[in-house]
């Protein structure tokens, strides 16, 4: 997937864990707000993940040693079920969304470095396209179209909203 707006930069290689959370319930997205001070989308909603680090075996890997490092999410409670397409973004990026099935009870520790937030949204919220809106801002001198799915107080957007319309739209083929 092509966030719109990328041009012919080079990319840095990243994973991000999209962790389906199997409540009760029902399933669930959990998500994080990032720190208002942090240099890359300050403030914004995401999935845990970061760049591909040297010693990084797979994609798997970084997506579950970024979500032990910024949530304390332990891969004991984590079973990986697939990937998406990678995501490649205005901001220099190409990430591997990772998919997995997490199980509860598990405690979370946010770093408070990065994460200022750690919550869930219901699954089936997400991957109804009914709960999915276009939106469009000017960015470099052109207009950059974008998928937002507002939640409660929550604006998820960007590459992360991309991501789940991208499993969603998987779903419903």
């Amino acid at each position: 997937m092509l966030e719109d707006g990328v041009g012919d930069i080079e990319l840095t290689p990243a994973a991000v864990l999209f962790p389906i959370v199997l409540r009760k319930g029902g399933a669930s997205v959990l998500l994080t707000q990032r720190t208002e001070h942090l240099k890359d989308h300050p403030g914004q909603i995401s999935f845990p993940g970061g760049r591909f680090e040297p010693e990084d075996a797979s994609p798997a890997h970084t997506a579950l040693r970024e979500a032990e490092e910024e949530i304390g999410l332990s891969s004991a409670h984590v079973e990986i079920v697939g990937y998406l397409p990678e995501y490649r973004t205005v901001t220099g990026y190409r990430v591997t969304p990772v998919v997995a099935l997490v199980t509860p009870p598990f405690d979370l520790q946010p770093d408070p470095h990065e994460v200022a937030k750690i919550f869930e949204v219901p699954f089936s919220f997400l991957m109804d396209t009914a709960n999915h809106q276009r939106h469009s801002l000017p960015y470099r001198g052109k207009i950059r179209h974008y998928i937002a799915m507002p939640y409660r107080e929550h604006f998820i957007w960007g590459a992360t909203a991309g991501m789940i319309a991208t499993l969603a739209r998987a779903l419903a083929a």
